[in-house]
């Protein structure tokens, strides 16, 4: 073995050791752990060298070495390709063959569900109305006055709006305004509205401009941010510097504007890992965020991602956010 790759196998030995046990992880365990083929000394002086060059630290004199930021990043682009055990792959599997929630609820129980799946802390974020589509658009008369605007959109988010009319429309009024919005409509993005042809009839034409502007009201809204299983960060406390660093995380988890920015930031870049100090938020400087997006009819709709110490599985957390992207993206699309 190349002394370049051995230690790489020493560095990749220390990491998912000190990610199993939390214990500074001394020579005698990777020599013994690992078919390197060498002594414990060579393994020592590969782990000086690993010190050197800034891949692993000794937090005090008489102990073994844990990984730094470096030696988590060299060990996500070099050492990864873990897959979720079969009893997980089933987990996710039977959660999204059963689930039939709004919108609004799936997202939310999604984040629960890989928060339970990962023990971290999960992020799910909905989509933005500029990502989504409408599918179809419908107008139902409730009474002559009152109409329900109900539209279906690309990410499998159903949007409805009551109507209340100055004058009586009838149902056959109501099904022509209903036939124009829906070919001006669909498939538009939901933040561009378009405006229905004149009809020539002023009840039509009003109910379709109500519509219009009730569903742009509706799509304005934010991406939202789903958080599952926030209370273990709390109880990871003992990963993080100091105590109050969790508890600054999880300050910044409510204000979801800055957490919903920043994901999107790294969203451009696909499937994501951002280790320690290569975060830009000072509350993240501790942690680790793996993030993947979810697609629909191609789009980039959302995110889901793991939020937890730098110390986490990374294999598992690749595995976790990859599998469970696809698998919300495929339901979003039925």
């Amino acid at each position: 073995m190349e002394v370049a790759d051995r230690r790489a196998a020493v560095l990749q030995a220390i990491v998912e050791e000190y990610v199993q046990t939390a214990q500074p992880v001394a020579s005698q365990t990777v020599a013994g752990s690992r078919a390197l083929g060498v002594s414990s000394a060579t393994v020592r002086n590969d782990m000086i060298q690993l010190e050197r060059d800034g891949y692993i630290v000794q937090p005090h004199k008489s102990a073994g070495r844990i990984p730094t930021d470096r030696g988590y990043r060299f060990f996500v682009d070099h050492c990864t390709g873990g897959a979720l055990a079969p009893g997980q792959r089933r987990v996710v599997s039977d959660f999204f063959d059963t689930a039939h929630s709004a919108l609004e609820d799936l997202l939310h129980e999604t984040s629960q569900m890989l928060a339970r799946l990962t023990s971290h802390a999960a992020v799910v974020v909905g989509p933005q109305a500029d990502s989504t589509r409408f599918r179809s658009v419908q107008l139902v008369s409730l009474q002559p006055r009152i109409v329900l605007a109900v539209a279906v959109l690309s990410n499998g988010a159903i949007a409805r709006e009551v109507l209340t009319l100055a004058s009586d429309a009838s149902e056959a009024q109501v099904a022509r305004a209903s036939g124009l919005l829906d070919a001006a409509l669909q498939a538009r993005p939901a933040g561009e509205l378009g405006v229905a042809e004149p009809s020539g009839d002023q009840v039509v034409d009003t109910l379709t401009g109500s519509a219009v502007n009730a569903l742009a009201h509706n799509a304005e809204t934010e991406a939202e941010l789903y958080v599952g299983g926030a209370s273990r960060l709390a109880a990871e406390h003992e990963a993080f510097s100091t105590a109050q660093s969790a508890a600054r995380l999880l300050e910044m988890l409510e204000e979801q504007v800055v957490v919903v920015s920043l994901v999107r930031d790294l969203l451009g870049q696909g499937v994501n890992v951002s280790i320690g100090t290569e975060n830009e938020v000072d509350e993240l400087r501790d942690c680790s965020l793996v993030l993947a997006p979810y697609r629909v009819e191609g789009q980039v709709a959302g995110t889901v991602g793991i939020l937890g110490p730098t110390r986490m599985d990374y294999q598992q957390a690749l595995a976790a956010v990859a599998a469970v992207s696809a698998q919300l993206g495929r339901l979003l699309l039925s």
